[in-house]
C-alpha cells in the first residue's frame, strides 16, 4: 500500500468460477534488450457454469505497455475497451471470439522476480502464483486451463538456447536472430508458463517409461556448472520410477527439462515439461555442497517432478486449495527420500522441522488454516503450515487407509480429476469412498488453525491399564473456539523388560486409537503397568502433554523400536535438563542423570549412525523460543551452551571415540551411510568444542584442511566461528580465495558467518551487507545474512541493544523496493514479537511500525499488519 490505498481481501465464501474461458493461447514472445515485445492470441468464450456471465471480458495485467489490441481481427477503437495499471476490460464480447494483443515489457528491470526478468544475462520466467500477468494480459486464475503454444524468438548468438513448456515443433532462423515454437498438449493454467532463453550447456540422459516411451531427460546450467548436474539427473531418474512403481503415474512428454537460475524466489518451479529451479536445489558437487544440500537437490528434483501429476495434471481450482498440490506433493517426496535413505531418520528431520518451525508459525499472529478462507497476496501463504502441515494431512489420510487402500484413492483422485482444476475437499471424498468412513471430522483439520494440544493421562488397576485423551486447540486470530479434530494416536506399550506388550486378542503389539471426541478412555488388560510410547512414527502433527519420569524416558531411549518416539524422548530429557538450568541448578547437576543414558545411545552408535546423529542434537534456540514466555533468547543461548558444555566434559572420552571412528576416511561419496558416519561424527565433535578441550583447535584445523568435501569444511568453518576460536579468520580467508567465484559456497560463507551468536551479531551482519559481495538483488544472498539472522540466530537478531532490529528494519525497507515477496517472507521471523519481554518487544514493534508508516508494498504490509495486529 504505497500508495496508501490498502490491498483488497480475497475470501473463499466469494468464490466464483471464471466468466471467461481460455480454450488455446498462442505467444510470440521476440526479445530484445530494453523491450520485449509478447504478441498473444486467445480462443475465448463464454464458460457455461455462470449463469451470471458479465457482458465485458476483464483481464489481469500489471506493468504491461498496450501496444495494439485486436477482436477477431479487427482493432478495437478505444471505445472498445480500458485499461488501468492492474486490468485490461474489453466491452460487449460475442459468446466466443479470439482477442489478440501486444504488448511491451521491460524485464531487465525486473527485481521483484515473477513473470519474465533476467539472472545473470539469461532470461527466465517465475509465474506461480500470479506472474504471468506481469507477462500478457490473461485471466490469470489456477482454473482456467489452456492449451499453449510459445514462439521464442531472441538474438542467436547472445541467447542460443531458446525454452518453453511442452515439446520442440519449429524452429528457424532470421538474419542474425533465430526462433523456436514449442507445443503443449496439455492444457494447464497459466501460472505452469514457462519460458527461457540464454546461453546455456546442457546434459541429456533418456527415461524409457513404463510404457517403453522413451523420454529425453535435459538439465541445462552456465557451462562452468555441468558438473554439478549429475546427481539431478540421477534423482530425476529414480523419481520417475518410483512414481511409477508406488503411484502408477507415468511421465507424459515426450521431453523433461530443467534449467538451473541464480536469482529465483523459490526453490524451484514445476512449469509442466520445463521446471526451473533455484541453483541452490539442482547444482550439487562434492567441493561446493554439503551432504544437506545432496539430499535436497534429490528431494526437490522428485518434488518437482512428482508435480506432473499432483499439480500439473490435476491442478487447484483456486489459491486458497494451494495444500492441494503441495501438501500432497510434499507427502510424497517426504516418501520418496524415505525410501532412498533412512526411513526413521527422514521423519525425525521432518518432524523436527514441524514441531520448531510450524508449531510456532500456528502459536503466532500468523496462524492460518491449511485451507484459508481469506488472503490480500497469496504470496505470502506459501508457508509451512501450507506445505508441511498439509503433508501431514495427507500421511494421516493415507495412515488410515492403508497402503493399498491409499493407492486405490489416489487413482481414482488423478483418474476423476486429470485436466481439471479440483479443492481439498475433492482429495478427501475419494480418501473418504475408499476408507468407507465418515470424514466429517476430519475436515476440520483443513479449516481449522493451531495445533491440537493432546493430553494424556493413565492409571494402572487390578490388571487394567487406563488411557484417558483429552484434546484441545488453542484459539488462533479469527477463530477463538475450535472443535475436536480426528487424530491417529499410534501407540504401544513397553514392559519392564524392554518388550512391546500383545495389545488384543489378534496379538497386535502395535496400535492406533481415534481420537474424535473432546475426551475418550482406552483401557488394556495387561500383567504390568507399562511404559506408553505414544504417537509412534509422529502419527499425528500435535503437541503431546504426558508427565514422563525420567526412568520412562531413559526406558523408551534404550528399548523403544520406534525412531520417533526414541528421539523425542531425548528431547524431552534435554528440555528437563535445560528447565533445571534456567532455574540456575548447576551444570554438573543437571546432566548427571543424563549421562548413563547418552552413554548408552553413544555404545550403539553404530547401529544408526545418523539416527545417533539426530539423538546427539540439543533442541534449538528456534524451539526452546516456543517453550518459554516471555522470550529471552540470551537466557536460552547460554543455557543451552551450558548444557553441551558440561555434556561434552562427562562424556568426553567415549564422544572422542566416536568423532575419531566415524571420520570418514574413503573418497567423499553422499550417500546415506557415509552421510550418517560425518554427521555423527560432526555431532560428536560439536560437543567436544563445546567443552573446550585442548584438541579442538587442531582437530578442526585437520577436518578443514584434510576434507575432500564441503561438508567437512564448513562444519569446521561453523564450529571456529561459533567458539571463536583463532582458526576461523584463516578457514573464512582460505574459502573465500578457492571459492569467491562459487555462488552456493560463498552464500553459505556468508550464513556461516552470520549464525555468530552475541551481541556482536548486528555489526556484523552490517558489515556483511556492506561486503563487495554481497547482492540484494539475490534471495539467496539475503537469505544467507539476514535470513540467517533472525531466523538462526535469536541472542544476536534480539541482543538487548535492538542493534539487530536495527539491521533487519534497514534490510527490510531496502529489500522491499526490490522483491517485496522476499521481504514479507524475511519478515515473518518478527512473528515472534507478542512473546518478547517488554522491552525487546517495545524495540521490535517500534521498528515494524516505522516501516508500515512510511509506506511499503502490499505483500509486507498484509505481513506487517498481521504481526503488530493493525
Amino acid at each position: 500500500m504505497r500508495d496508501g490505498t490498502p490491498a483488497r481481501t480475497i475470501y473463499l465464501a466469494e468464490y466464483k468460477p471464471p466468466a471467461f474461458l481460455v480454450d488455446t493461447v498462442s505467444l510470440d514472445v521476440d526479445i530484445h534488450p530494453g523491450g520485449t515485445v509478447v504478441r498473444s492470441q486467445l480462443a475465448m468464450r463464454r464458460n457455461p457454469a455462470r449463469d451470471d456471465a458479465p457482458a465485458d471480458c476483464v483481464l489481469d495485467g500489471e506493468g504491461l505497455q498496450l501496444d495494439a489490441i485486436a477482436l477477431d481481427g479487427a482493432s478495437l477503437s478505444p471505445e472498445r475497451y480500458s485499461h488501468d495499471a492492474s486490468s485490461l476490460t474489453i466491452r460487449d464480447v460475442p459468446e466466443a471470439f479470439t482477442l489478440s494483443v501486444t504488448v511491451t515489457i521491460q524485464p531487465e528491470a525486473n527485481t521483484a522476480l515473477e513473470g519474465l526478468y533476467v539472472s545473470r544475462g539469461m532470461y527466465c520466467t517465475q509465474c506461480e502464483a500470479e506472474g504471468f500477468r506481469h507477462i500478457t494480459f490473461f485471466p490469470d486464475r489456477p482454473d482456467v486451463l489452456s492449451r499453449f503454444t510459445t514462439t521464442v524468438r531472441a538474438d542467436r548468438a547472445r541467447y542460443p538456447v531458446l525454452l518453453s513448456n511442452g515439446n520442440k515443433v519449429a524452429e528457424g532462423e532470421d538474419g542474425d536472430r533465430h526462433w523456436v515454437t514449442w507445443e503443449d498438449p496439455f492444457a494447464k493454467p497459466c501460472y505452469l508458463f514457462a519460458l527461457v532463453a540464454g546461453d546455456l550447456a546442457f546434459i541429456e540422459d533418456e527415461y524409457v517409461t513404463c510404457s517403453d516411451r522413451t523420454v529425453t531427460l535435459r538439465l541445462y546450467a552456465e557451462g562452468r556448472d555441468l558438473d554439478k548436474l549429475g546427481h539431478a539427473m540421477d534423482s530425476l531418474k529414480h523419481a520417475m520410477d518410483w512414481d511409477e512403481r508406488v503411484y502408477g503415474r507415468e511421465y507424459d512428454l515426450d521431453i523433461y527439462m530443467i534449467v538451473a537460475v541464480s536469482h529465483f524466489n523459490m526453490g524451484a518451479m514445476e512449469n509442466k515439461g520445463l521446471n526451473i529451479f533455484n541453483t541452490s536445489c539442482v547444482l550439487a558437487h562434492p567441493d561446493t555442497t554439503t551432504d544437506l544440500g545432496y539430499q535436497r537437490v534429490e528431494s526437490v528434483v522428485a518434488h518437482e517432478y512428482f508435480h506432473n501429476w499432483s499439480g500439473n495434471r490435476v491442478t487447484c481450482r483456486d489459491w486458497f486449495q494451494l495444500s492441494l498440490k503441495e501438501g500432497f506433493t510434499v507427502y510424497r517426496d517426504q516418501e520418496f527420500s524415505a525410501d532412498m535413505n533412512s526411513r526413521a531418520v527422514k521423519r525425525v528431520e521432518d518432524v523436527d522441522m514441524l514441531r520448531t518451525i510450524q508449531f510456532a508459525e500456528d502459536a503466532g499472529p500468523m496462524a492460518h488454516p491449511v485451507r484459508p478462507d481469506q488472503y490480500q497476496k497469496i504470496d505470502n501463504f506459501y508457508t509451512v503450515t501450507i506445505y508441511e502441515k498439509g503433508a501431514e494431512l495427507v500421511r494421516m489420510q493415507a495412515n488410515l487407509l492403508g497402503p493399498r487402500a491409499f493407492r486405490r484413492a489416489t487413482d481414482q483422485y488423478f483418474d476423476r480429476f486429470d485436466g481439471q482444476a479440483a479443492t481439498c475437499d475433492d482429495f478427501v471424498d475419494c480418501v473418504e469412498e475408499q476408507a468407507g468412513m465418515d470424514m466429517s471430522v476430519f475436515r476440520r483439520w483443513y479449516h481449522q488453525a493451531g495445533t491440537p494440544q493432546l493430553t494424556v493421562t493413565d492409571r494402572y488397576e487390578n490388571g487394567e491399564y487406563v488411557l484417558e485423551v483429552s484434546q484441545k486447540t488453542p484459539a488462533t486470530p479469527g477463530q477463538p473456539e475450535k472443535a475436536p479434530v480426528m487424530i491417529p494416536l499410534a501407540l504401544a506399550l513397553i514392559d519392564g523388560s524392554g518388550e512391546l506388550m500383545v495389545l488384543n486378542d489378534a496379538g497386535d503389539r502395535e496400535t492406533v486409537l481415534i481420537i474424535d471426541q473432546a475426551r475418550q478412555v482406552f483401557r488394556f488388560r495387561l500383567p504390568e503397568k507399562p511404559v506408553p510410547s505414544l504417537l509412534r512414527n509422529a502419527s499425528a502433527p500435535v503437541q503431546l502433554s504426558y508427565a514422563y519420569s525420567h526412568e520412562q524416558l531413559a526406558a523408551l531411549v534404550a528399548h523403544d523400536t520406534d525412531g520417533y518416539c526414541r528421539w523425542d524422548a531425548v528431547q524431552r530429557l534435554y528440555l528437563s535438563a535445560l528447565d533445571a538450568l534456567l532455574e540456575d541448578q548447576a551444570p554438573d547437576q543437571v546432566t548427571r542423570p543424563l549421562v548413563p543414558v547418552l552413554e548408552q545411545v553413544l555404545a550403539r552408535a553404530g547401529e544408526d549412525p545418523a539416527a545417533t546423529a539426530l539423538l546427539l542434537e540439543l533442541p534449538s534456540e528456534k524451539s526452546l523460543a516456543e517453550r518459554y514466555t516471555p522470550v529471552q533468547p540470551d537466557r536460552l543461548f547460554e543455557a543451552r551452551l551450558a548444557l553441551a558444555r558440561s555434556l561434552g566434559v562427562a562424556l568426553a572420552q567415549p564422544l572422542v571415540r566416536v568423532f575419531k571412528d566415524h571420520r570418514v576416511r574413503e573418497a567423499y561419496s553422499p550417500n546415506a551411510t557415509q552421510a550418517g558416519q560425518r554427521a555423527l561424527s560432526h555431532a560428536a565433535l560439536t560437543w567436544l568444542v563445546a567443552a573446550e578441550g585442548a584438541d579442538v583447535s587442531g582437530w578442526l584445523d585437520d577436518l578443514y584442511h584434510g576434507a575432500d568435501n564441503m561438508t567437512d569444511r564448513l562444519m569446521a568453518l561453523k564450529l571456529s566461528l561459533f567458539h571463536g576460536l583463532p582458526v576461523a579468520q584463516a578457514m573464512l580467508e582460505d574459502m573465500a580465495s578457492r571459492w569467491g567465484d562459487e555462488d552456493l559456497v560463498m552464500d553459505q560463507w556468508f550464513a556461516a558467518q552470520a549464525a555468530v551468536p552475541g551481541e556482536g551479531a548486528a555489526s556484523r551482519a552490517a558489515a556483511l551487507l556492506e561486503d563487495a559481495r554481497f547482492d540484494w538483488a539475490s534471495p539467496n544472498r539475503v537469505r544467507a545474512v539476514v535470513g540467517t539472522l533472525v531466523n538462526r540466530n535469536l541472542s544476536g537478531f534480539h541482543a538487548a541493544s535492538g542493534d539487530g532490529y536495527q539491521v533487519f528494519g534497514q534490510a527490510l525497507a531496502r529489500l522491499d523496493q526490490l522483491n517485496p515477496q522476499v521481504a514479507a517472507r524475511v519478515a515473518g521471523a518478527a512473528a515472534i514479537l507478542p512473546r518478547l519481554e517488554d522491552g525487546r518487544q517495545a524495540l521490535l514493534r517500534g521498528v515494524l511500525d516505522g516501516i508500515k508508516a512510511d509506506g511499503c508494498s502490499d505483500n509486507l504490509d498484509e505481513v506487517l499488519g498481521r504481526i503488530l495486529g493493525t
